[in-house]
């Protein structure tokens, strides 16, 4: 692929998953600037990766293979420590249909989930991917994925019904 085929495959997938990733991110880290830092990151490794994408997966598995595994290592970080780590609904980037009261609420629990169960609860009803596509980004297995989708539910259920304050 030439430079100036690669510049156009990128601007087309950047158009197409920017918000999706940004979202992602920022409910990953927490933070906007940290969040957009790692959007960038992300399209640049898409764009040095686009003569090894294979196509086995979708590109929509892919780039959020990348955005999940950029947005661990700025975790893991020594920065990370000096984020507020407190998120409201009303500080995520645009969502393409407005949210209700009651969507707030469920991103508000969904915030408030270990990572483990938020990453896998995002990916499914927030990205749409389905078990196996979230398997593959995640590099766990179907049945990992299964049971914390079905953990996750549980405690965004107990949450949503007063029976749990925080997780």
């Amino acid at each position: 692929m030439s430079n100036g085929t690669h510049a156009s495959e990128l601007e087309r997938l950047v158009g197409q998953y920017q918000t999706a990733v940004l979202r992602t991110c920022y409910l990953y880290l927490c933070d906007r600037s940290q969040a957009e830092d790692a959007v960038q990151e992300t399209f640049l490794r898409v764009y040095k990766g686009l003569d090894t994408f294979r196509g086995e997966s979708s590109e929509k598995t892919w780039i959020m293979k990348i955005a999940i595994n950029t947005c661990y290592k700025m975790n893991h970080s020594g920065w990370s420590r000096f984020i507020n780590r407190r998120v409201t609904p009303e500080m995520l980037p645009e969502a393409s249909v407005p949210f209700e009261e009651k969507d707030d609420e469920l991103t508000r629990a969904v915030i408030r989930l270990p990572i483990r169960l938020r990453e896998v609860i995002l990916l499914y009803y927030y990205q749409g991917l389905n078990v196996n596509e979230i398997a593959e980004a995640l590099d766990i297995s179907q049945p990992s994925v299964s049971g914390r989708l079905k953990r996750g539910r549980e405690r965004l259920k107990d949450m949503l019904e007063g029976r749990e304050n925080d997780a």
